[in-house]
């Protein structure tokens, strides 16, 4: 607004950045495409907003990227594989549609895990390469989204767009060091990105800061007529966002569940709950029940949506699927209806002790991921990595927000001894973002410092 910087010079610095992070070694492989000519129209238009004093919102002139599985024009919706988007889009998704009527300034398409059936973001096909970790280079970002956490904690954009279907918000925003938000299934419109598994994804914000999620939150959560899911839900807001405490708040920890991750990531998530502690809010012991059900019944529903919607490709492309992605389609046409419909009644009962929890507590703790990034071995370059075992760790935390449609926040707050960040999840009952929100305000707080990631690009140099 002081005009001592424009969207147009911010712009060019951005450009420069993503040449020279495609020359790095190893390239960041963060963006995986985008256009000069694109970049800069969007941004002179906000420029000369700026100029006349009519801008379109908190996020006019601010570099994003999207996540591949939103169709954006006029790049490919290539949904991380190599045989999808074989022309240009020409229309699109909500969710881009929207951040181009607030005046944001789309950098490009982010990498992620082909089709979204993984959680490390090891994607080895020609078009995409393994996007690496800026914290660690030789380190994986986590995913499925892993494109879009490594441009935000890159420095490339403020701001970045994934899905969540079973973590792929949460899981890369806390390997990388930066705030992820699913929101409640259904708040933000997923029309127009590749419709994976329809009843467990979620689509959220990454963020280098809780205050930035919530002007995006903001921007985006509203019922998109064309996208049956969201329509009923009550108006987003973020009161009480800014509280100057957290009295009133009940908090609920279910221990057993909490502990179960590696003793760094344990000791530092105990700390951050006695800071939560020390600012009025109280702890209460709660107990989720059937957790290992819910992570059985998630899988159920994730991998046979998946596959039911997959299933041509399959078929067809089979032998242009990275390896893990043919493997875990293969272990989806095990199920059954039988497994589906039992799974979905685990839902409705899931549902229904959280509907009960909720009532007595504003929201629960958890660790995000019970460790931290895996570091990436010369193998997965050439053929990709198939690791079930991660794969189930990792999602440990994420689930219940998945199978359930609850929202759920990811907040940095430390470093394991390697350098590595390590994040903290917070969940509330559906539509309550705002507490989220509120409690992560507080949480950056516990961060007493942030560490450089030692890949970062400062755009506004």
């Amino acid at each position: 607004r002081s005009g001592k910087l424009t969207p147009s010079q911010v712009a060019k610095n951005i450009i420069a950045v993503l040449e020279d992070c495609d020359k790095s070694t190893p390239p960041l492989r963060a963006i995986v495409q985008w256009d000069q000519e694109q970049i800069m129209q969007m941004a002179e238009a906000s420029t000369a907003r700026y100029q006349n004093k009519c801008t379109l919102s908190y996020l006019d002139g601010i570099p994003v990227c999207l996540k591949e599985e939103f169709k954006v024009v006029p790049y490919h919706h290539r949904v991380g594989t190599v045989y999808l988007g074989t022309e240009p889009e020409t229309e699109d998704a909500a969710v881009a549609k929207k951040l181009r009527e607030a005046g944001a300034v789309i950098i490009g398409v982010s990498n992620m895990h082909e089709l979204g059936t993984g959680t490390t973001g090891c994607n080895p096909n020609r078009y995409h390469k393994i996007a690496r970790n800026p914290y660690k280079t030789d380190h994986f970002t986590g995913g499925s989204s892993s494109g879009s956490a490594a441009a935000v904690a890159a420095g490339l954009c403020p701001v970045a767009i994934g899905t969540d279907g079973g973590g792929s918000v949460r899981i890369p925003a806390s390997f990388c060091g930066v705030v992820g938000l699913k929101g409640t299934f259904g708040r933000i419109s997923s029309r127009g990105s590749l419709p994976l598994s329809y009843s467990t994804v979620s689509v959220g914000p990454f963020c280098t800061s809780v205050a930035d999620a919530a002007i995006v939150y903001s921007i985006l959560a509203e019922p998109d007529p064309l996208y049956p899911y969201g329509q009923k839900q009550p108006k987003a807001t973020l009161s009480g966002m800014c509280a100057p405490d957290l009295k009133g708040l009940k908090l609920g920890v279910d221990w057993t569940f909490f502990k179960a991750c590696d003793a760094e990531v344990l000791s530092i998530c105990e700390k951050a709950v006695e800071h939560l502690q020390s600012l009025g809010a109280s702890v209460v012991e709660v107990s989720v029940p059937e957790m290992e059900e819910v992570k059985t019944a998630h899988a159920i529903c994730i991998l046979s949506e998946m596959r039911d919607f997959l299933q041509p490709d399959f078929n067809k492309h089979f032998y242009e699927l990275n390896l893990d992605t043919r493997a875990n389609l293969a272990l989806a046409c095990q199920f059954t209806a039988l497994d589906y419909i039992t799974a979905n009644r685990q839902r409705t009962r899931s549902m229904r002790f959280l509907q009960e929890i909720f009532t007595t507590v504003n929201c629960i703790l958890t660790p995000a991921v019970p460790c931290t990034a895996p570091r990436i071995c010369e193998s997965d370059l050439l053929t990709g990595c198939s690791d079930l075992s991660f794969t189930v760790r990792s999602m440990r935390f994420m689930q219940l927000a998945n199978f359930t449609g609850i929202p759920g926040l990811v907040v940095p707050i430390g470093y394991s001894t390697a350098g590595l960040p390590i994040g903290f999840q917070v969940m509330a009952k559906w539509w309550d973002e705002a507490v989220l929100l509120r409690i992560g305000l507080k949480l950056e707080q516990f961060r007493c410092h942030t560490k450089k990631p030692s890949v970062y690009y400062d755009i506004l140099a």
